[in-house]
């Protein structure tokens, strides 16, 4: 059967099933660069950025944020290193704000993809509904066995061709969807632990900073 017969054999419901297709694969396309993106530059980035704030080169750890802004961890570290002598608490805050402003971006389309894995089945279903009731229209209670069963039996099978549409392109969504659910909490964990090590690292800057301050008593 052709593209083409199995738009007429699914029957309507075979347009909204085309364009959910299209659909997912553009926007699991966007988040398969996106997420690319991301694991393949993240980790060589904040470990410079790490190992330029712990020997104390801040500028430079602020210039290598300010090269990689298109990377959310860059951006949440930058909101809190631009702070002017912020208390510890202060810098601790701006991590967990700016990380909280960037789960959008990380979960973005996970609405539009669980529309599609839950409606896909359900128009697959409804178009089979409609073509079995065209099907069982078109027989006449005295045919049974007659002329007319092998036709019906016929459109019957290709009434089916809509449910199987639905549930292949549900099928589809839904493996990149967890995909992407499960690189969204390795990126929640990885941005906990890398924030953890640079607070980490301005409470010990913040401590010495401080007692530098201090004025040494005289005997």
């Amino acid at each position: 059967m052709t593209i083409k017969g199995l738009f007429v054999a699914g029957g309507i419901v075979m347009f909204p099933l085309f364009i959910f297709s299209v659909t997912s694969i553009a926007l699991s396309a966007e988040r398969i660069w996106f997420w690319w993106q991301v694991c393949r530059r993240q980790k060589p980035v904040i470990r410079d950025v790490l190992n330029l704030y712990r020997r104390g080169n801040h500028v430079s750890a602020i210039d290598k944020l300010q090269h990689n802004l298109d990377l959310p961890i860059a951006r949440i570290f930058i909101s809190a290193l631009e702070l002017e002598e912020p208390t510890p608490e202060e810098f601790r805050l701006a991590l967990e704000s700016e990380a909280q402003a960037e789960i959008p971006l990380l979960k973005r389309f996970n609405i539009i993809f669980e529309t599609i894995i839950g409606l896909a089945p359900l128009l697959g279903l409804l178009g089979t509904v409609l073509g079995l009731i065209t099907s069982f229209a078109s027989l006449n209670i005295g045919d049974v066995g007659g002329t007319k069963t092998p036709g019906v039996t016929a459109g019957i099978s290709e009434a089916l061709v809509s449910t199987a549409s639905g549930l292949i392109v549900a099928i589809f969504t839904l493996l990149f969807a967890n995909s992407f659910r499960g690189f969204y909490i390795t990126q929640i964990r990885l941005i906990q632990e890398y924030g953890g090590q640079l607070e980490l690292l301005y409470r010990r800057y913040y401590e010495k900073a401080s007692n530098s301050k201090i004025p040494q008593i005289r005997s």
